[in-house]
């Protein structure tokens, strides 16, 4: 059975720093492109950064120079390290799985709530 299993998420002023952890288990994790979605309240889902196999990453603008995602498959973990806070980054923050190629993911965890007070 494949699980993803998200940490690390907490209450945290603005300016500040988290770090989530993503911890993928029961799937060949290195075959797989492993993104970051937040969800904020009454909002949908959005992307919000990804790393592929060869360790290239995206994300969207504004996250730019904040936030940073790495990966370690002898691990089977994706991280979010998430600098310099607002409180507009507050949300259910979810990773993802998904084939490369792929438009659809495969896999979710079941997010963590990260909350960013001013």
């Amino acid at each position: 059975q494949v699980q993803l299993v998200e940490s690390g998420g907490g209450l945290v002023q603005a300016g500040g720093s988290l770090r989530l952890s993503c911890a993928a288990r029961g799937l060949a994790f290195s075959h797989y492109v492993m993104s970051w979605f937040r969800q904020a309240p009454g909002k949908e889902r959005t992307f919000v950064i990804t790393i592929d196999r060869g360790g290239s990453t995206y994300y969207v603008d504004s996250v730019k120079g904040r936030f940073n995602i790495s990966r370690d498959n002898a691990k089977n973990t994706v991280y979010l390290q998430m600098n310099s806070l607002k409180p507009e980054d507050t949300a259910i923050y979810y990773c993802g799985a998904k084939l490369d190629g792929r438009s659809t993911y495969n896999y979710w965890g079941q997010g963590t709530q990260v909350t960013v007070s001013s």
